[in-house]
């Protein structure tokens, strides 16, 4: 895997340097403002997740619905936040341990890999990085506002979050069960789609449409895929109102 090795800073963009494996397992490694357009989220990481007797952490690979892939986490909440971009609609790409961020400090070389780099509808990046507030060492706290200013520079997002709402992870974890293109089928899709045109409570609704053992399956996809919507904000129920996305 691609590592830290000593660099040569600059002043502005070239005070930052991008290190990244490409889809052809190529190392490339140039200035960041260089850097700005390379589709990272088609791209290898960076670093491997490593897995260890007793360790405290929990690495994996999420099946993402929105790559088609496999991306890696390297704990639960990793996990959670990379469910969590799965799901969001503006996503179109997601990469784990994109790239290697290289700078000088007090005249030492530091390096960073951010947890994720997102691709978003119209082409903007955003990166993640994912530590609980309580857990932010000093060190740490370096290297996140180095991303946060590379980020800047060249017109990336950058987020730095921390545990997320319990409830709506919930809910999405409960969703996420049902993420993959099996469960779309096209009659079902059809029924559900017209019982929903007018707000329904959810159990309701799927019972109108069909058996709910065939039918509930289905509706979690469409809530999964943004084609029905409903309110994640409190734990979902068989009352939960339930939308068609587009209905009048």
């Amino acid at each position: 895997m691609l590592r830290a090795v000593p660099g040569s800073g600059g002043p502005l963009t070239a005070e930052f340097e991008i290190g990244y494996v490409g889809a052809d397992g190529a190392e490339p490694r140039a200035p960041l403002i260089n850097s700005a357009e390379v589709r990272f989220e088609l791209g290898k990481p960076v670093r491997v997740f490593s897995s260890r007797k007793r360790q405290r952490h929990f690495p994996g690979l999420w099946w993402s619905s929105t790559t088609g892939g496999h991306v890696g986490y390297e704990s639960w909440l990793e996990r959670d936040h990379l469910m969590l971009l799965d799901f969001d609609p503006a996503v179109v790409g997601i990469a784990s341990q994109p790239f290697w961020l290289f700078w000088d400090e007090d005249g030492r070389r530091r390096s960073h890999a951010p947890d994720y780099f997102a691709r978003l509808v119209g082409g903007r990046a955003m990166v993640v990085d994912c530590r609980p507030a309580e857990r932010i060492k000093p060190r740490d706290a370096v290297a996140f506002d180095a991303m946060r200013r590379a980020c800047e520079l060249v017109g990336w997002d950058y987020r730095l979050v921390g545990v997320p709402d319990p409830v709506l992870s919930t809910n999405v974890r409960w969703l996420a069960g049902y993420r993959h293109p099996r469960y779309r089928v096209p009659g079902i899709v059809a029924a559900l789609r017209e019982v929903f045109v007018s707000t329904a409570p959810l159990m309701a609704g799927a019972e109108e449409a069909g058996d709910p053992i065939v039918v509930l399956p289905v509706l979690f996809h469409l809530l999964w895929c943004g084609d029905l919507t409903a309110g994640l904000g409190t734990v979902l129920h068989d009352a939960t109102p339930v939308t068609t996305v587009g209905a009048r």
